[in-house]
């Protein structure tokens, strides 16, 4: 690796560290010549799916697109970085396993929507309604109604106004 400072085209390793998800390996480098010391991280890489666009055109997979897709759909909402990290990595994580070349775009928003749906229901409905391309207030009621049945709480604030069983307690002090 190449010194950032002086170009020099030997560093040696002084330090490793594994990041906590085991994702990353921290590496503390210094320069032999100057002396200087950086850090640098590395991470596997592995080649995910080509997306395939709903108008046929192909795309790589861009990572931050998918985070940019779920800061918005929780924008606002009370879910940590953490949550939306892991999120994000199980997404890509299911991509991997397709094991396949290339994929619809399509399938990648059913597993973002899979995603969405264990960690907020409103994230999940705000992604769906753009996703799905929701035309009128009875689309959003009837996913709204699928998503009540079908998810009964989970510890998450109700999207219909009742409290879900959990969050009586939270449902109490706030007003509306």
């Amino acid at each position: 690796m190449h010194c950032p400072f002086c170009q020099h085209e030997n560093t040696r390793v002084i330090d490793s560290r594994v990041s906590d998800d085991g994702v990353t390996i921290r590496r503390r480098r210094e320069c032999e010549a100057c002396g200087e010391r950086f850090s640098t991280l590395e991470t596997i890489e592995l080649k995910l799916p080509t997306i395939i666009k709903s108008d046929g055109r192909r795309e790589n997979f861009d990572a931050r697109k998918l985070r940019l897709g779920f800061d918005r759909a929780l924008q606002k909402r009370p879910v940590s970085e953490e949550h939306v990290e892991a999120s994000v990595r199980a997404v890509v994580h299911q991509l991997r396993m397709t094991a396949e070349r290339e994929i619809a775009s399509r399938r990648l928003g059913e597993f973002v929507m899979g995603e969405l749906r264990k960690l907020d229901h409103v994230g999940y409905v705000r992604f769906a309604s753009v996703y799905r391309s929701f035309q009128d207030v009875a689309d959003f009621r009837e996913e709204l109604d699928r998503l009540e049945h079908d998810l009964p709480g989970e510890g998450q604030l109700s999207l219909l106004g009742g409290a879900s069983p959990g969050t009586e307690s939270t449902e109490k002090g706030r007003k509306r």
